[in-house]
């Protein structure tokens, strides 16, 4: 078993109920985890350290996953649906709203080299998260992992998500 399988075994559980509630425009269960996961160190509960994105190559290769990456896409699209009718904390909560800041930023910055779909995540910063980029998944993101990384500064606002 591969070891993004972690993720694809938790959602194919609860999938077809986390579109539904997307749909919908508020989140009833519970799925963030491991459908807007977010890079490592930033969560400590025993969820969020297994569903963890462990790096940006990690994060890469999600996007790549013929499961994943297009689960991912979707779900993305389907806040965006929202986009100007509906805040994330209204569809997300105020806890999951931060996440899913967290996992755009993160899954933006993967998308940036190899052209998987940038444009939809920084749409989600845009409209969910006042442009702003998650300032702990980019201090947590290993400098070395990629030249963008290390001029994260420069590429991307240096803000808190409020």
């Amino acid at each position: 078993m591969g070891d993004l399988d972690r993720f694809v075994l938790a959602q194919d559980e609860v999938y077809a109920q986390v579109r539904a509630e997307l749909v919908l425009g508020e989140k009833r269960s519970h799925w963030m985890w491991f459908v807007f996961p977010q890079l490592a160190g930033l969560g400590t509960s025993p969820l969020a350290r297994t569903y963890a994105v462990r790096s940006l190559e990690e994060a890469r290769s999600y996007l790549a996953h013929p499961v994943l990456g297009p689960r991912l896409a979707e779900c993305t699209q389907l806040m965006l649906g929202w986009a100007g009718s509906r805040s994330a904390v209204a569809i997300l909560g105020t806890i999951d709203a931060i996440k899913f800041c967290s996992c755009m930023t993160l899954f933006e910055l993967a998308a940036l080299d190899n052209g998987n779909g940038a444009e939809r995540f920084s749409h989600a910063l845009d409209n969910f998260c006042q442009g702003r980029r998650d300032e702990r998944t980019l201090q947590l993101m290993p400098a070395t992992s990629n030249p963008r990384a290390r001029r994260a500064g420069n590429f991307f606002p240096r803000l808190r998500v409020v």
